[in-house]
Formats: structure tokens, C-alpha cells, sequence
């Protein structure tokens, strides 16, 4: 049986989620903008599930818009920040997943901004005095910083960044996708204008997420078409769909504490295992400490050595799927944008392991085992550690 250790890529559906879903495939299979019985039913779980995410998260119902994901997500909040209030400049960091990257280059090609990229020290902690800086001396700006990195695991202090943005008007925006469902989020307390998530990132389904928007500018919709979600994103909502992903958030939040303990305990327990047994490791980021990471991302640096066999392959020949980074860049050239971004010595091995509900701490002895001993058997060939 594989063992599964690629959770920041997707997450396996929960069996309690997909019972509450299996109903909307065949009995409340109705479109909920029609009229007749089925689909007001149909649209009656529409609007339990919005009220469901909004009450978990402290926000209101009509602040929760679906979408297909977190890509929409981010897209449509990115640009309905520009094009609906006048935005003409943009600050985020090079760490951002693609979905954020892509639409603002996007937008600076197109001239409809400036784009400014945060200073960060070497692990990757960007730097919150830069931002209050550009947004002391600019006219009303958009900030994206995502809460926590899919890469390298590093938390951003969104809290923080919420507040300097209400200080000099700037509108705030965080792909919270690898957040959502692991950490509880208070969206009347924490003051930022646009949360995302997306369902196959905490045991729901795929193809499913939301857009939180707050109240200081409008959403322009990137889809047109129909009157759905309030006339804002059109398109036949995906019933079943929203119904798992609003079921996927309550297991999430009902079991948040014991799943953080039990998985930061694998992620400690297999850093002590690899910093032990394989001598020069580097644990990229701040991956390694789950007080300043996501506690479900480890970031591996393998010592190089003159002669090393692909690692990601072997380990999938042993039933271990783990990955060399974000899922969304695994054919990309070039290699990592985020590693590049720290002048990451592209010799080295890097792997991904991202831990979830169901991994056990045998299988992370497994896989450590199976990692040390492909390296101890490399060196025991005669094949030095080149740096």
C-alpha cells in the first residue's frame, strides 16, 4: 500500500464527507436556480452550507462566495481589487503560489499596476517594516501575502499585515489554501479583505472552494454568464460539491486540536529521524520548527553528493509519494520559484513531505528509513558529499 506523504498537494476525501455528498449525485441532483421543489431543496443546501463555512469562519453568509478553487479564488480577488477600486500598485513577495504570482504579472504587463516585491532574509521571513514603508509613501495599494507557504511551510504574520494595511488604506488579500481547515480563523477579528480556500486541501472534494470578501470593495466577476452567487460568479453551482466542502471545514474545525497535535508530532518525529541519520540535511525555510511553519510541510535539502540516483523515483519505487515541491510547478522549467527566490543551491536534492489526518507514525519511520538508507548505502559506494 502506498504510503501517502503529499498532502500539500491534495488531501484524500474524508469517508464522512463523501456520505453527506453522495445524496446531491442522484436524488437532489436539481439545478438550484430552478423553481419547482427539487431545486429550491437544491438551493436550500446551497445556502446551509454558505451559512455552515460562514459561521465557522465569524464572517456573514453573503461574504462566502464558491468557487471552483482556490486558482478562482485568488484570481477573483485579485482583480476585483484593482478594477474595483482604482488599485494601481501591488505588493506581495516572491514566495506566492502561481495562482497569485501569475495574475499580478498579468495585471503590471497589461499596465494596470506596479508591482512591488517584499525584502525577506534568508530563510524567507519577509520583512513587515518594508511594507509599512511602500505604503507610507504610495496612494492606496493591494497587498498579497499568502498565510502559509506551500513550499517551505514559512507563516506569515497576517494579523499583523491586516492591521498596517487598515493603517494607510491599503486593501489586504492572503491565499490562506494551506491554511484553511488546520488553523481557525476569526474574520471579524483579523480585518483582511479577501480569505481563500479550497476543499481538497483539508479532506473535501476537488474542483470546490470560496472566496471571503469583505465589505470596503466589489467583487467583478471573472465568469459571465448567469446570476449566480448574487450575480457575481456565473455558472450552475456545484451542489454536491459545496455540500462536502462546507461538511469537510465543520470535521476540520471539530477536529483541529487533536489533528495539530498528532501531526506535528509525525513532522517532529521525522526531522529528529532524518537530522540523526543523514549528516549535512538542511531543512529549508523555517519547515523544521512547527511554531514558525505550517506543522503539515517539511522541506528536505539533501547534502549533495559526486553521484545520487533521483530520489523522488526511488522513493515512489518504494510505495512512498512525496514530491519536489508545489504540485502546480512539477512541470515547470526552471525549477522551484521559491527555492530560486533563495538562492537555493540547485545541486541539492530537495523533498517535499506534507503530513495529513490519516499518516501513521509507522509509515514515517518507513519513509525515513527508506531515505537514510538510499543515502548511507550512496556514500558506502565510495560517492563523497560534494558540499
Amino acid at each position: 500500500m502506498k504510503i501517502y506523504l503529499d498532502n500539500a498537494a491534495t488531501t484524500p476525501l474524508d469517508k464522512e464527507v463523501f456520505k453527506e455528498m453522495e445524496p446531491y449525485f442522484f436524488e437532489g441532483f436539481a439545478n438550484p436556480s430552478s423553481a419547482h421543489g427539487p431545486g429550491r431543496e437544491a438551493r436550500k443546501a446551497v445556502e446551509k452550507a454558505r451559512g455552515t463555512i460562514a459561521s465557522l469562519l465569524n464572517a456573514e453568509p453573503g461574504q462566502i462566495l464558491f468557487t471552483s478553487g482556490g486558482t478562482e479564488a485568488d484570481n477573483m480577488a485579485i482583480c476585483s481589487a484593482v478594477r474595483s477600486s482604482g488599485i494601481r500598485l501591488a505588493v506581495t513577495t516572491p514566495f506566492e503560489h502561481h495562482a497569485v504570482l501569475n495574475t499580478l504579472k498579468a495585471l503590471e504587463k497589461n499596465g494596470e499596476i506596479n508591482l512591488i516585491y517584499l525584502m525577506h532574509d534568508e530563510s524567507g521571513n519577509i520583512s513587515l517594516k518594508h511594507l509599512e514603508n511602500i505604503l507610507a509613501f504610495n496612494s492606496r495599494a493591494l497587498v498579497s501575502v499568502m498565510h502559509g507557504n506551500n513550499e517551505i511551510g514559512n507563516f506569515s504574520d497576517i494579523a499583523g499585515i491586516a492591521e498596517i494595511c487598515r493603517r494607510y488604506n491599503a486593501l489586504f488579500h492572503s491565499d490562506t489554501v494551506q491554511t484553511m481547515g488546520h488553523y481557525r480563523f476569526d474574520l471579524k477579528s483579523l480585518n483582511a479583505d479577501f480569505i481563500v480556500g479550497s476543499g481538497h486541501k483539508f479532506n473535501g472534494p476537488k474542483g470546490i472552494g470560496f472566496l471571503y470578501h469583505g465589505d470596503r470593495t466589489d467583487i467583478t466577476s471573472l465568469i459571465k454568464g448567469g446570476g449566480q452567487e448574487n450575480g457575481k460568479r456565473a455558472g450552475t453551482e456545484n451542489v454536491a460539491g459545496i455540500v462536502g466542502l462546507a461538511r469537510a471545514l465543520e470535521i476540520a474545525y471539530r477536529d483541529i486540536e487533536e489533528d495539530r497535535r498528532r501531526i506535528s508530532q509525525l513532522k517532529a518525529r521525522m526531522v529528529a529521524r532524518l537530522k540523526g541519520e543523514i549528516p549535512g540535511i538542511i531543512f529549508n525555510g523555517n519547515s523544521a520548527d512547527n511554531e514558525e511553519s505550517i506543522y503539515t510541510v517539511l522541506s528536505v535539502s539533501l547534502p549533495v553528493l559526486s553521484e545520487m540516483p533521483d530520489v523522488l523515483s526511488y522513493l515512489d519505487s518504494q510505495d512512498i509519494c512525496a514530491s519536489g515541491g508545489s504540485a502546480c510547478t512539477s512541470h515547470s522549467a526552471g525549477g522551484s520559484h521559491v527555492l530560486r527566490a533563495l538562492n537555493y543551491n540547485f545541486e541539492r536534492t530537495v523533498i517535499r513531505f506534507s503530513f495529513g489526518k490519516y499518516n501513521t507514525e509507522q509509515e514515517i519511520d518507513y519513509a525515513a528509513g527508506i531515505l537514510t538508507g538510499l543515502f548511507q548505502k550512496t556514500v558506502s559506494k565510495g560517492f563523497r558529499i560534494a558540499g
